[in-house]
């Protein structure tokens, strides 16, 4: 029975809740008490009904829980018949834990994400040099393993022949493929996008680096344990002390009357609302602005945040190629451009996919005679014509004439950290692109106000080249930026911070950043990102817009702020109340109780003020 009313609790909150407006409604525009009694007494004892399971179930491991405080104040009003305040203390009540318990539910399944993204079979060369698919539990290092074009590398090893291009998004976080040729290294998980190429296994099962990541998810949600809420521990001495006040008024006075209201003003309506009605506005506030919370612990956490770190790709910048410089040299600029696209157009490289977006609707002719050149381009026969496309070292092979003009424009974009595309026809360079991963929009103005909101580090990890982090990093300045860092190495930067004692937020949008966000005190998830982040992150900006993080930051010190506001109102109206009860001749039961629903309405207008934050300009 405790298990079906406790699983039933959310529905039993809503029928409070209807309960309790239909009693207020009765009496107030019908001025029917009967009406009134009955729907507030329903709905008190309906409502109690798993508050007090969960207080006798805590008591029974000896925890004087916030649900004992809740059952003495409804119970308390019940013999003095004010069954509008156990009516509305226990809705309010149930209806806190049904936002907390919203927020919460669906974190923390990353962990099964990532296992069902592992590789599960290899194709194994046998004795006779067959390759035959067999369980990824059965190679061992030294295979060789053979990988097909769309086929998930099973292991960390090195190529040993072939070639092709992996996409390593899945480790590294980064947008481009990387080519990959004999004696290069590749990471199991990792997608081989074209090509086929051998393997050497050199680490197996557990010791790969995508086994690895998920280790290190684990472990940081093992390390990561909610802690107990205020309110929780106040009424841990504070219930008890209350218990035994009623006690001894009793014993002193004879005066059951008096010690019931010592109980009844002692446990205030006030302190179990003021924290969850600052959270629910908090909350709401947030997911009206683009920013999910997932429970007032990780409010707390974000409030005290001091040190913001960030992945770059698809974080810090869009994620996707684009286009950011054009030149042409030479004439007949829309000739070349049909020629270039016509080339592309046979690639299914990204930045063969940014070029293509770029030039946009063209005439497009046959192409003959393609031949691919590791590590620098394409050549092929198009319209007659010899067309080479790809990087600088490929317009050398072609002995492409280079001009002064051009030569410059060259070095001026290596220098910026574009990814060049080279195009020239019959050995002539017709046209010159420059590729980069463009910043976010936004990024710049979020940092900019985050440090106007007293951030002191804004550091960035990336497994992109240093010299493109280095960039970026000026771009936005920032105050730390490290390149060329797989995602255990991000980790041990998270743990070697929140070791000097910093309160550390990390944002990242892929699997790669999962053991990060989990490590941080505070994982802040794109909303364009992978499952695996979201779940695995505290807070989610929704449509992955980092002006969002700016109002995250204020609204979090907002809540935080606003919680205690109530905490002291409600522990001040209590004492006061017990003050008054003790020491004077005016309190009585009804004057209290009037001061309680003021406090009540206090503590709420007070977190509903949240609704409307916006943070300073």
């Amino acid at each position: 029975m405790q298990r079906l009313i406790l699983g039933r609790k959310n529905s039993i909150a809503l029928v409070c809740a209807v309960l309790t407006a239909f009693g207020l409604a009765g009496k107030l525009a019908f001025g029917n008490e009967n009406i009134a009694v009955i729907s507030l007494a329903a709905a008190s004892v309906l409502g109690l009904l798993p508050i007090a399971i969960q207080a006798y179930q805590a008591l029974k491991v000896r925890v004087v829980s916030i649900d004992l405080l809740v059952t003495i104040a409804v119970i308390g009003a019940f013999m003095i018949r004010n069954f509008e305040e156990s009516a509305i203390v226990t809705f309010l009540f149930l209806f806190g834990a049904y936002l907390e318990e919203r927020t919460l539910g669906k974190t923390r399944s990353a962990i099964k994400e990532l296992l069902e993204m592992a590789p599960e079979s290899a194709l194994k060369q046998m004795q006779n040099g067959e390759f035959i698919e067999v369980g990824i539990g059965e190679v061992e290092p030294g295979d060789i393993l053979l990988v097909r074009t769309g086929a998930k590398i099973p292991v960390d090893g090195t190529v040993i022949s072939g070639e092709g291009s992996v996409n390593e998004s899945g480790i590294t976080g980064e947008s481009l493929p990387v080519q990959k040729a004999a004696g290069d290294r590749v990471f199991s998980g990792t997608i081989l996008d074209n090509g086929t190429i051998r393997v050497r296994a050199d680490r197996v099962g557990e010791d790969t680096t995508f086994a690895r990541i998920i280790e290190l998810v684990e472990e940081a949600q093992d390390s990561k344990s909610k802690a107990e809420r205020f309110i929780d521990r106040f009424s841990g001495y504070y219930t008890p002390a209350v218990l035994l006040m009623g006690i001894l008024a009793y014993i002193l006075s004879r005066d059951i009357e008096l010690a019931i209201t010592i109980l009844v003003l002692g446990c205030p309506g006030a302190l179990v609302i003021g924290v969850p009605v600052s959270n629910a506005a908090g909350i709401g506030n947030g997911a009206r602005n683009g920013v999910l919370f997932k429970g007032s612990e990780v409010i707390s956490n974000l409030s005290r945040a001091d040190a913001f770190v960030f992945d770059k790709t698809g974080t810090l910048t869009a994620g996707k190629p684009v286009v950011s410089v054009k030149k042409y040299y030479g004439g007949d600029a829309g000739k070349a451009l049909s020629y270039l696209a016509s080339v592309e157009k046979e690639s299914n490289h990204p930045l063969a996919k940014a070029v293509l977006e770029e030039i946009g609707e063209t005439e497009t002719f046959a192409v003959e005679n393609t031949e691919v050149i590791k590590g620098s381009g394409i050549t092929a026969t198009v319209d007659g014509h010899r067309v080479a496309v790809g990087n600088a070292s490929m317009m050398e092979r072609e002995k492409v004439s280079i001009n002064e003009e051009a030569r410059a424009d060259i070095e001026r974009l290596e220098k910026e950290g574009c990814s060049l595309v080279l195009a020239s026809v019959d050995g002539d360079l017709k046209i010159l692109m420059g590729i980069r991963d463009p910043i976010r929009p936004g990024a710049r103005e979020a940092l900019s106000r985050l440090r106007k909101l007293g951030v002191k580090d804004l550091i960035m990890l990336s497994g992109d080249n240093q010299g493109t982090v280095d960039l970026v990093s000026r771009k936005l300045g920032l105050t730390r930026a490290h390149g060329g860092m797989l995602p255990e190495d991000k980790a041990e930067y998270i743990i070697k911070l929140t070791a000097e004692g910093r309160i550390v937020a990390f944002a990242g949008d892929g699997v790669n950043d999962s053991p990060s966000l989990a490590l941080a005190h505070i994982g802040i998830a794109m909303g364009g990102g992978t499952d695996a982040a979201i779940e695995t992150s505290d807070v989610v900006l929704m449509n992955s817009d980092l002006r969002r993080l700016p109002h995250a930051l204020g609204l979090a010190r907002a809540i935080v702020r606003n919680m205690k506001q109530n905490i002291f109102i409600a522990v001040s109206v209590v004492l006061f109340l017990l003050a008054g009860v003790l020491f004077s001749q005016w309190m009585n039961m009804s004057i209290g109780m009037l001061v309680h629903e003021g406090s009540i309405l206090a503590v709420t207008l007070n977190g509903m003020r949240l609704l409307g934050f916006r943070p300073r300009k």
